[in-house]
């Protein structure tokens, strides 16, 4: 590989919540942190390389988005995903969960129902509460170690709703869906009177030999009843530069959301949000292809280790992303006893499983986005924590 995956890299005293923020949250530092969805990988170098270019000029005046903003992010949707979209579709937003909360604001009021699929990303039904709408939980059914969608039940519970937030890929469980599952989806909604908000934030994630489909592309009523949020921080490891953007089709829907956006200047990004994507996009697809190899290594290696020595625990193979659900429900343990092994026994930080929803009770999410001798020791240490 041109890219060193493999170097352990001290991030501690960074201020980034990973490793730092494990005091607040556990009480304790000494803990393998493979919790929060960001790598511990180097952020891509020629990322790196923009930033420090520009701050060679050391005048950081007001800024606009630089041209090749929005030229990158058409380009790589076009040559990434099939996807040919007009500049004037995208809305840049400061944060994918803070753009759900901007669409909820401006689509909804408060009391309307916003539904979910649950275990599903926390903040989906956490911002919608937050702003005062109902949350209708539609859970997903676990069967053969996947995710699928009861539709018999979605297509009842999604009456009512003004929205649908969608995970596609789906966070925890990795379940890059079918077309026929999206149009499935998209029809309902469209039916229905639901707006669909997708979050793709980790579809250039997604892991061979499976393929992302793209939520506005799956028909016609998928791209009129749309708003997909996409972003290059997954990929490329950059969350903290707070760079997303919204990518709409219908027209009047756009121009709806970006006045929202523009009214209270949340439109605008900061200097570096700009640069970042243009860089990831414009260089990236190399560095990509390797991080997403050297994750499905990753992958690979935690399926057979749980499978040969930690067979009590089971695991959803990801289709997409770095993050598995870890099915500890065989230990048969209260979920309170389940953390405490991880914690205090194996000295491992993971996401716990009910925070995607109570259908995560006996479930842990596990961040494989580390170095490979990272995870031989993790996995080491659950394997004697289990075995004790």
């Amino acid at each position: 590989m041109k890219y060193n995956f493999d170097e352990v890299i001290e991030r501690r005293g960074t201020d980034c919540v990973k490793w730092d923020g494990m005091k607040r949250l556990w009480g304790r530092d000494d803990l393998i942190p493979m919790w929060v969805a960001d790598m511990d990988f180097r952020t891509a170098p020629f990322v790196i390389e923009a930033l420090r270019n520009r701050m060679e000029h050391e005048v950081l005046g007001y800024t606009f988005a630089c041209e090749e903003w929005a030229t990158s992010i058409a380009g790589w949707l076009k040559e990434r995903h099939g996807w040919d979209i007009r500049p004037e579709a995208l809305t840049f937003s400061p944060g994918i969960v803070r753009g759900l909360a901007f669409a909820i604001q401006c689509f909804t009021r408060p009391g309307d129902k916003v539904m979910v699929t649950p275990p599903v990303y926390h903040p989906f039904f956490l911002v919608s509460q937050k702003n005062g709408r109902e949350v209708v939980y539609s859970p997903l059914v676990l069967e053969e170690g996947q995710y699928n969608i009861d539709f018999d039940r979605f297509a009842t519970d999604v009456k009512g709703c003004k929205l649908f937030i969608l995970s596609n890929p789906h966070n925890p469980g990795g379940r890059v869906w079918t077309r026929e599952e999206l149009a499935r989806i998209a029809d309902i909604c469209y039916e229905n009177g639901t707006l669909v908000i997708a979050d793709e934030i980790h579809a250039d994630l997604t892991l061979p030999p499976y393929r992302h489909q793209t939520f506005a592309l799956v028909s016609e009523r998928a791209r009129l009843n749309s708003i997909v949020f996409g972003s290059p921080s997954k990929a490329f490891n950059m969350p903290g530069l707070a760079s997303s953007y919204a990518v709409i089709e219908n027209e009047e829907l756009c121009h709806r959301f970006q006045e929202f956006m523009e009214a209270s200047e949340l439109d605008s990004g900061h200097l570096f949000a700009y640069l970042a994507v243009a860089a990831a996009y414009s260089h990236g697809t190399e560095w990509l292809d390797q991080v997403v190899e050297y994750i499905k290594e990753n992958v690979d290696f935690t399926e057979q280790y749980l499978r040969e020595r930690i067979p009590s625990i089971r695991m959803i193979r990801p289709q997409a992303s770095y993050l598995i659900f870890l099915d500890c429900r065989q230990l048969g343990l209260k979920q309170e006893e389940l953390n405490r092994l991880f914690v205090e026994k194996a000295h491992l930080a993971l996401n716990d499983g009910p925070t995607f929803g109570k259908e995560g009770e006996g479930f842990m999410r596990l961040n494989v986005a580390c170095p490979s001798s990272v995870l031989r020791q993790a996995l080491g240490q659950l394997e004697a924590a289990v075995k004790e």
